[in-house]
């Protein structure tokens, strides 16, 4: 008989979600958390306080990723039981997590599957030699070639960072004035390309996987587009869990049997064992084009809304793929439900903003979280993410769903007055929905070596 004990999950951690939340509370002798010095200034004290009961290892900033791996070695010795599981719930740290994963010998993506889920143009090749429909695209460093790029494809394109995420450094332009507008930063020390925009109707589908399976498929509605959202439309997701799927196939059955035969295509074609995934496609005239991949939680609120939408514990069934284990996934009443993210009109101090008793009077809400209060200084971003809190609607339809959204927005106000910049103040553009106090100065505690924060 094996006395091998309950498998031991390290999780990077490199902002607080609601991911992060559930797992610190679930797994409260069985997590260990990779954080990163360079992203201090993301964890609040709030959070950190929150997470005080967990181990964690702090990645030094500018130190050898093999020589941090090694120190990570040296100081598992000094725990219960030394982590044999990985979860990167991140996307922008996915490179440096897999790689540092891979050197402390615990399941990882490899670097051609890293690329194929981060790399936008790598990730189109894929999907291209997988025989799927995408968006055409090319690298680009200059105007010129992204007009070069139009002349071949037709305006509008879309001009994106191929790391990006959230639409951060994103845009659609509509003809060459829309390029003369672009700074030259944009086309700065980050790797770009240029991709043309595809029309029809956007949707997201999520899945987990274990053993190479998808388990089961969760689409998701949007009433507006990512790149309309930063410029100011709805911002809202609404999981269907209802016969409201994507028509891409006779039925609404067949349509999920479609849409899980594709996440599974994808996730043969690049290799995938397990994890979250979270996927953008669009359907034109009854054909599926695949936009992007990640092999991360969903962002925003995506993946709560998958609970509520299905009546279950999603983020107990993500631990458990991470974990190793085949989760059972059983599923409640069936219903549409959605997260609305609050807007940030921008930067300053909040003066006043609807209080969450009153955003749960209205019709469906589900629950309210106000990331921001009164006397808040707050840094807003064009990005899909920039919000002052969120809220989850539930109803029978998307339409109804979305007809409480929009009463939600009708009922909730926030105030910003603008603070007066001083010499000292950071540039602006900071971090979206983000308050100050949750980005302190790095305290010698709170970093590798320097007190019980540290490794």
């Amino acid at each position: 008989m094996s006395d091998r004990r309950r498998p031991v999950l390290l999780m990077a951690d490199d902002r607080a979600t609601s991911f992060t939340r559930y797992a610190a509370r679930a797994l409260p002798d069985d997590l260990v958390l990779l954080r990163f010095a360079e992203a201090r200034r993301d964890l609040s004290d709030d959070y950190l306080r929150e997470t005080a009961h967990l181990p964690a290892f702090w990645v030094r900033e500018g130190v050898p990723l093999a020589e941090e791996a090694r120190r990570y070695a040296e100081w598992t010795r000094g725990l219960p039981q030394a982590p044999d599981r990985f979860c990167n719930p991140s996307e922008p740290r996915q490179a440096v997590a897999q790689r540092f994963a891979a050197l402390a010998g615990l399941p990882h993506l490899s670097e051609r599957q890293v690329r194929w889920v981060r790399d936008k143009g790598a990730m189109k090749d894929r999907f291209r030699h997988l025989g799927l429909r995408t968006a055409r695209y090319a690298r680009v460093a200059s105007p010129v070639q992204v007009r070069d790029f139009a002349a071949r494809c037709g305006w509008p394109v879309v001009l994106k960072p191929t790391d990006s995420f959230a639409c951060v450094d994103t845009y659609r332009l509509t003809g060459p004035a829309d390029l003369a507008e672009l700074s030259g930063a944009a086309f700065g020390a980050r790797d770009r390309l240029v991709e043309e925009y595809l029309g029809g109707t956007e949707w997201e589908v999520c899945a987990l996987l274990h053993g190479g399976e998808v388990l089961d498929v969760w689409p998701s509605a949007m009433p507006c587009r990512p790149l309309d959202i930063v410029d100011g439309a709805m911002n809202a997701n609404i999981s269907v869990a209802t016969d409201e799927v994507p028509r891409i196939a006779a039925t609404p059955d067949a349509s999920r049997t479609a849409l899980h035969a594709l996440v599974q295509r994808i996730a043969t074609g690049m290799e995938l064992d397990h994890g979250y995934v979270h996927m953008e496609f669009f359907v034109i005239d009854g054909e599926v084009y695949a936009g992007e991949i990640g092999l991360r939680i969903a962002g925003c609120e995506i993946t709560a809304n998958h609970g509520h939408a299905y009546s279950f514990d999603v983020f107990g069934a993500t631990l458990d793929v991470y974990l190793g284990r085949r989760p059972e996934l059983r599923y409640g009443a069936r219903r549409c439900a959605g997260d609305l993210l609050l807007p940030l009109p921008g930067s300053g101090t909040v003066r006043t903003l609807t209080s969450r008793e009153e955003l749960l009077r209205i019709p469906g809400v589900l629950d309210a979280v106000l990331k921001v209060g009164a006397g808040d200084p707050v840094a807003a971003r064009r990005a899909s993410h920039n919000a002052s809190g969120h809220v989850h609607v539930s109803g029978a339809t998307i339409r109804e769903v979305e007809d409480r959204m929009r009463q939600v927005l009708d009922a909730f106000t926030i105030e910003v007055v603008p603070r007066v910049p001083r010499p000292a103040d950071p540039p602006p553009g900071g971090r979206t929905g983000l308050l100050e106090r949750d980005r302190p100065a790095a305290r010698l505690s709170d970093v590798p070596g320097h007190g019980a924060a540290g490794p």
